[in-house]
């Protein structure tokens, strides 16, 4: 084969490994819109806080620390310990779940009936608080993410040496097999697991079923004995253990910062092919838009347009999308009659 094909399918598949993590970020949008019909715009901050929550259980961070520092003059940093990793996991969990109930209970309990552009808003002030209250309890510096479940066993980083191996006879002397970032696989299958698991939710499942309920009408679930509390604290739980995968995967791909929150804007072109109410749609939108820019950028953007493509390629390409399908691949078509 030639080493120009060659370079290509690689490219194709480094870009749907990044399509699975575009996609993971798009599911916790997709859950909240799907069961509330509320666009979320903190979820990628919720994916940050999470992440930020994980490393501090994990070193035995004090939180608050420079508060209580600058409050009684103190000089307080870590407990002394370090939390295992599954423990730090749960107790992360615990905290999502908690924060579930407090926006529930003191931001969305009282826009029940509301208009969908009031719940956005509300949304858009969730976001700049929870991203204000992770650098006042955390910190804001650069953390370092290693999740490992056992000793010598952790989130893998790196090249997959099996695939380059596996793939280095195919080209010449100059080709030396396949660069597969093992965390992207790993990502990948973890993907996989969390959209069968939360399809199967959906569909099979009474509390999936109340979720679509209160999605298409407040009022009317509420009038059928749908408890629209409950349904948005799990809704919120469910997208905020989403937001913690996505964390945990981008955090240890790229460091636990403050920029992290911004990968919620890669989500929307995503939301924008997939559908905003369709789970299998996230990943699909997900695929299409990673493969997309990489080899938009490989084969056009590097030759020809001087490279920096897949800053703009992916809003462009769901611009020209909705022209043509604005619901998406997989959402639901809007029938009015007239």
């Amino acid at each position: 084969m030639s080493e120009a094909f060659l370079y290509t399918v690689e490219v194709f598949l480094n870009g749907l490994m990044a399509g699975v993590l575009y996609a993971l970020v798009a599911l916790g949008f997709v859950l909240i819109y799907k069961a509330s019909g509320i666009f979320n715009f903190a979820q990628g901050v919720m994916a940050l806080f999470a992440a930020m929550t994980l490393v501090g259980f994990q070193n035995g961070q004090v939180p608050f620390a420079h508060l209580i520092n600058a409050t009684f003059g103190l000089h307080v940093t870590n407990f002394g310990w370090n939390l295992h990793s599954v423990v730090a996991v749960f107790l992360t969990v615990l905290v999502m779940i908690f924060l579930a109930w407090a926006v529930q209970r003191f931001v969305f309990r009282h826009l029940v009936g509301q208009e969908p552009i009031i719940l956005f808003m509300a949304t858009i002030g969730l976001a700049y608080f929870l991203e204000g209250f992770a650098d006042l309890m955390w910190g804001s510096e650069i953390k370092t993410l290693d999740l490992c479940w056992s000793a010598g066993h952790c989130l893998p980083q790196g090249g997959n040496f099996w695939i380059e191996d596996m793939t280095a006879g195919l080209g010449g002397e100059g080709f030396y097999g396949f660069f597969i970032d093992s965390l992207d696989i790993v990502a990948a299958v973890v993907a996989m697991v969390l959209v069968a698991a939360l399809v199967a939710f959906a569909q099979y499942t009474k509390q999936g079923r109340a979720m679509r309920a209160v999605a298409d009408d407040h009022q009317a679930a509420l009038s059928v004995g749908v408890s629209l509390n409950f349904i948005w604290i799990l809704v919120w739980s469910l997208a905020g253990f989403v937001a913690l995968v996505a964390g945990i995967m981008w955090g240890a791909k790229s460091g636990v910062q403050f920029s992290l929150s911004l990968i919620a804007l890669k989500a929307l072109p995503v939301l924008m092919l997939g559908g905003f109410t369709s789970i299998p749609g996230a990943i699909v939108g997900g695929l299409i838009i990673g493969v997309g820019e990489k080899l938009f950028e490989f084969l056009i953007g590097a030759p020809f347009l001087g490279g920096a493509t897949e800053n703009w390629f992916a809003y462009m390409l769901a611009l020209l999308f909705l022209v043509f399908r604005p619901q998406g691949l997989f959402g639901e078509k809007i029938i009015e009659r007239v």
